[in-house]
């Protein structure tokens, strides 16, 4: 199996030779007409910003990144996820290179980067591996590397919820279900920061992150090629779509995918939920005292503390609900936004862990819908209740060392908390 360039390099979002990298980062001037996303204040705390552009100027816009639009009405983001027809998922990450359209319908990360009516067929071959039965034989393992991590706590006064405990467990459980090394996870944790924290880094130091994942990849794919196994990886290679084996660049991009989306997105829910029991005492002790109770309460974390932000890029000039939007315009999709957005929620500002009602767009709306929604509820369920039944009493060690992840995948990145 050999790499395919082209592919290869569309998922880097190499800018064509003779461009420059523009510089997207930067103190904002106004979030109405100069947003982004990668600024400190949004990552440290989004919510004001966005339920003030809610009510004074609902699409935001911004002339970084080549020019985008960032929509926080529930309604909006809903309308824009479900028309396939006027919005490309070519590509999902919001930078300053946009693949050419050429890569469409199959996109550099299929399924997620994939338009219809390849995206169909190509989300349907992941289908049996996240079904419910599937992940539930997950759970055991899951649950025991849990129990392991905080085994290894033991003497603590203090540990970091986030790097200590949320962020192994999508690791290894990716790591499972590829056929991986468990013991890749600290590499697989500089691929997602690089993919999704770096795109604001010079290119020639964002390719050579870029080709770090990919030369990984296929190390190895060529490895599952020469001994084939009972994986996803194994089964990628094999699995025929119209008639024959996938490409490579298929192979190597949807892995990619699995490998960053679904560690980051997990790794940040666990970790968002872990900071919220931390820093209230009456939701932490209640969920110690009625367990049942998880369940609602994750899915209240999940609306509350949504990590993932997706990008979609306009196919043709329009004026859409009261904006000119030009083709190649980026459309930023805040699924926090619109989880928050009091047309669509009673009392969105307010975490309510018995929360009845609650049709959240954590996982995302429409065709690109999280295929893996079932492995993060229950890695996120097995997390929280693990940690709980062993560590029932805890709170932040220092609200200020808190820090959270720029970007589109929003999460703490380092949370100290007092356990002893």
């Amino acid at each position: 199996m050999t790499v395919d360039d082209r592919f290869t390099r569309e998922f880097r979002q190499e800018p064509p030779a003779g461009t420059r990298n523009e510089v997207i980062a930067g103190p904002v001037s106004d979030w109405a007409t100069d947003f982004s996303h990668l600024e400190p204040e949004w990552a440290a705390d989004p919510y004001p910003i966005q339920d003030d552009l809610r009510t004074r100027c609902p699409i935001a816009h911004t002339g970084r990144f080549g020019g985008g639009w960032l929509p926080t009405r529930y309604e909006d983001v809903a309308a824009i996820a479900y028309d396939t027809e006027r919005f490309s998922s070519r590509s999902i990450i919001m930078s300053n290179y946009r693949p050419p359209a050429e890569i469409a319908p199959m996109g550099a990360v299929p399924p997620i980067s994939s338009d219809p009516p390849f995206h169909h067929d190509a989300r349907k071959l992941l289908l049996p591996a996240f079904t419910k039965k599937e992940v539930a034989r997950r759970e055991e393992a899951t649950r025991a590397f849990c129990h392991s991590l905080i085994d290894s706590f033991e003497g603590a006064e203090v540990v970091d919820a986030a790097r200590d405990y949320a962020q192994h467990i999508p690791m290894r459980v990716i790591a499972d279900m590829l056929g991986f090394p468990p013991e890749d996870g600290p590499r697989f944790r500089r691929f997602v920061e690089s993919a999704l924290e770096g795109v604001n880094l010079p290119p020639e130091e964002r390719l050579a992150r870029m080709d770090e994942l990919f030369d990984y990849l296929y190390d190895q794919i060529r490895d599952h090629v020469a001994d084939p196994r009972d994986d996803l990886t194994t089964y990628l290679i094999d699995v025929e779509l119209y008639g024959r084996k996938l490409e490579p660049a298929h192979v190597a991009g949807t892995i990619a995918l699995l490998l960053i989306a679904g560690i980051d997105t997990t790794w940040s829910a666990i970790g968002a939920s872990l900071w919220h029991l931390a820093k209230t005492p009456a939701d932490r002790e209640r969920l110690v005292a009625e367990p049942g109770l998880l369940p609602t309460a994750m899915e209240e974390f999940l609306r509350a503390y949504a990590p993932v932000t997706m990008a979609r890029l306009v196919k043709e000039d329009m004026h859409w609900r009261g904006v000119d939007m030009k083709a190649d315009d980026w459309v930023l999709l805040s699924f926090p936004a619109a989880n928050r957005d009091p047309a669509q929620f009673d009392r969105a500002d307010e975490v309510i862990i018995d929360r009845e009602i609650n049709r959240h767009a954590a996982f995302g709306l429409g065709i690109h819908r999280c295929v893996g929604s079932h492995l993060a509820r229950m890695e996120l369920r097995v997390a929280l209740e693990v940690w709980l039944e062993r560590l029932p009493v805890f709170g932040l060690a220092d609200p200020s060392a808190v820090t959270w992840a720029p970007g589109q995948v929003r999460g703490p990145r380092t949370l100290p908390v007092r356990i002893g």
